[in-house]
């Protein structure tokens, strides 16, 4: 694929996240391949339907999540997301209750695109800092 291709390949992945659980479940199979290979720091690969379930899991907590593209850096088989991500918490999220708040997180993912799809990703997020905010890890001591 050309880079201009995986540039909107990309772009069309979060722009389906940013729109809702129904537009990302309807669009998922579209722009990830069946053998997607995910890497979460701290985790096992995960599996196309395991990164379906984390992403309905996370539209449950942050029903008004978007997405915006800040950056995306491409080749012909590779691109470069620079992200940001904003939801109010309404919803349970790895075990804690709904705070109400608006949160926000940024991080970046590599996407490994082959044949018009993504194969292969890798994501670095402030996780920890996210996690602080809903509660789930209690804010270091300073």
């Amino acid at each position: 694929m050309s880079i201009a291709e995986n540039t909107r390949l990309v772009q069309r992945a979060f722009d389906s996240m940013s729109a809702g659980p129904d537009q990302f479940l309807a669009e998922h199979n579209e722009i990830y391949r069946e053998d997607l290979v995910a890497h979460f720091p701290g985790m096992p690969p995960v599996t196309i339907e395991m990164h379906r379930q984390f992403g309905l899991s996370t539209y449950e907590a942050f029903p008004d999540l978007v997405r915006p593209v800040e950056d995306i850096v491409a080749t012909e088989d590779k691109a470069v997301v620079r992200w940001s991500s904003e939801g109010t918490h309404l919803g349970p999220y790895f075990g804690a209750p709904p705070t109400g708040q608006r949160l926000a997180t940024s991080g970046i993912t590599i996407f490994r695109i082959e044949d018009g799809m993504v194969v292969e990703e890798w994501i670095q997020s402030d996780m920890l800092g996210l996690l602080q905010k809903t509660g789930v890890i209690p804010p270091f001591l300073s």
